[in-house]
């Protein structure tokens, strides 16, 4: 068996126009529609830079850049105000950006010393660029990230500590309680049945709908139940964003009635029970008919009481670590050196399995702090003997599988198939046991397991690879499967405990821990491979800071303190207004 220990010595420990301007939310994503897991402010000092003024010290300004998803382009995001005669500057503007733990956001950070009022930028002396992901600054200990600055060559640019920080808005959940009070009546033999509809504004006028609450049945006079709801969901942390909430009348047949709606904001919420939260329903309609229209009844808030909830990155900033480990289903699937062949070894472009592995493994390194991951093939005839293996190291080194970064992982796994003969069968079973028996002995939370498993073949033992998911939904681990090629998959959506918690004999899963895809739904049709790729790891990683929080949570295990704040010598400071 390979160890899942590493060896000796590898253990894990917007837009703006000039520089007045702050930086802004960047473009948007169709990626990214969905709400944030969170919004992270970013705060940037930089130490040693290059000196390009004779007389004094250089003005340094940072602007930042993000790039969108299917293509190579940057664009500003945003640039921190310029501090005068400094090499040491520590920038107080911030970057507010969302965050998403399934997306890799590329960032660059550019530094000018700046010699005009200009916002051109060619007007300025560059100093140098930083490149990284966010998700490598919210995976650094502590959340802080320091790396050289680099782009002049020949010189040395200095370098730059970025600092993520969790927005408290971010974290808060609210639990609400309304009643109403003299409702129209809509049913012709009782009273109304209503309910409410919760919608948050969105950035361009249009409204999502972000809660329902139950059916009260027969009254005009309804008391709903309270309910709770994350202030992201409510308002993505914006106070002063309207809420609208629409009253209807439920009928069976789903043609609901309108009764009538009002708005208000989190910030009216906030202040509870009072004159200011009895709000009048109103029917446009009947307004507009009706001159002694009044109103369609009152909404009155009963209670309002914010609650802070313990999130994923506190755990991630607290110093606990993700184990990613790659287990490559090597079936028969055709001679690699052929394009037939899921593996075929094309000069030009990933394969399948190369396009699965890169997609998930590229985010996920970010949160893995020295980047060695193991990574074990199974379903091969090895060499010399020809032996059937369920379990070999792709690098061919059975004392150290370890490889460094998902880049060496792919290199690891191309070298196998040059060496290997792809056989079977499809067996899951043996893969999941090898990572939990690691994963049984770290149960304090410090270490969570990801399993990415990678095939192209139908499960060959379905009754024991439901035993083994049971049993591992108890431990701190996580397993993608991505099915690629043309197989039949539907038989393994029964692992995804989405809709139907996972059962062996008679025992039902603990968790959901399991995230199934066949990538041939990712593909995108413009033969964008980056897009495809994106996509894939959108919605197999989506799933995994809830699982690994569920963890944490039916264990009773809170995050550990996070280090000290980083606190940048004291220099003083001149800036331009």
């Amino acid at each position: 068996m390979f160890g899942l220990e590493k060896p000796a010595g590898q253990q894990k420990p917007g837009r703006s126009g000039g520089f007045p301007n702050m930086a802004s939310v960047g473009d948007f994503n169709v990626l990214s529609s969905s709400i944030p897991a969170t919004k992270v402010e970013l705060s940037v000092s930089c130490r040693n830079l290059l000196d390009r003024d004779t007389f004094s010290k250089s003005d340094p300004i940072c602007v930042l850049y993000t790039q969108a998803i299917g293509n190579k382009e940057w664009r500003e995001f945003g640039r921190t105000e310029v501090i005068d005669n400094t090499l040491n500057p520590d920038f107080v503007r911030k970057f507010i950006m969302d965050y998403f733990f399934e997306e890799r956001e590329n960032l660059r950070f550019d530094f000018y010393d700046v010699d005009s009022k200009s916002p051109n930028l060619s007007k300025h002396d560059f100093l140098g660029q930083m490149f990284c992901t966010l998700g490598e600054i919210v995976g650094s200990q502590g959340s802080r990230l320091e790396k050289s600055i680099v782009g002049i060559p020949g010189k040395k640019c200095g370098t730059v500590i970025v600092t993520a920080e969790e927005l408290g808005c971010c974290r808060d959940s609210v639990l609400m309680q309304f009643c109403a009070n003299k409702l129209d009546k809509k049913d012709f033999f009782g009273k109304s049945d209503p309910f409410l509809v919760f919608h948050r504004s969105n950035e361009d006028g249009s409204f999502t709908i972000c809660h329902k609450t139950e059916v009260v049945k027969n009254t005009l006079n309804p008391v709903w139940q309270a309910f709770k709801i994350s202030v992201r969901a409510l308002c993505n942390g914006d106070y002063d964003r309207t809420i609208k909430v629409e009253v209807y009348d439920w009928d069976r047949d789903g043609s609901h009635d309108f009764i009538g709606e009002f708005t208000t904001s989190y910030r009216e919420l906030s202040r509870g029970q009072s004159q200011f939260n009895v709000y009048e329903v109103i029917n446009p309609k009947k307004k507009g008919k009706k001159k002694k229209y009044v109103n369609s009844g009152t909404v009155t808030l009963l209670s309002f009481l914010i609650e802070t909830e313990v999130s994923f990155l506190d755990y991630i900033k607290g110093g606990y670590c993700f184990h990613f480990t790659v287990h490559l289903i090597l079936t028969s699937t055709g001679n690699p050196s052929q394009p037939t062949s899921l593996h075929y070894m094309n000069p030009y472009q990933l394969n399948a399995y190369g396009m699965a592995l890169k997609a998930v493994g590229e985010i996920i390194q970010d949160y893995d702090s020295d980047k060695m991951f193991p990574a074990l093939g199974f379903g091969a005839r090895l060499p010399p003997d020809g032996r059937v293996s369920h379990e070999f190291a792709l690098n061919g080194n059975p004392q150290n599988p370890y490889c460094h970064g998902i880049d060496g992982v792919m290199e690891a796994y191309y070298r196998s198939l040059k060496s290997v003969q792809l056989y079977g069968p499809t067996n899951f079973a043996p893969v999941i046991n090898h990572v939990a028996r690691y994963a049984a002995s770290v149960k304090d939370g410090s270490q969570y397991f990801v399993l990415l498993i990678i095939t192209d073949g139908v499960i060959s033992d379905m009754a024991q690879t439901k035993e083994s998911i049971v049993n591992a939904s108890k431990l701190p681990m996580s397993i993608i499967i991505v099915g690629v090629g043309p197989a039949e998959f539907d038989a393994m959506e029964e692992l995804d405990g989405d809709v139907v918690r996972i059962s062996s004999r008679g025992k039902f899963a603990e968790r959901d821990i399991v995230q199934f895809v066949p990538f041939r739904d990712y593909i995108d049709r413009s033969g964008n491979h980056v897009l495809s790729m994106a996509r894939l790891a959108k919605d197999v990683l989506a799933e995994i800071p809830e699982q690994f929080l569920s963890y944490m949570r039916v264990r009773g295990i809170k995050p550990s303190p996070a280090p000290p704040p980083y606190t940048p010598p004291i220099h003083v400071l001149q800036t331009q207004i």
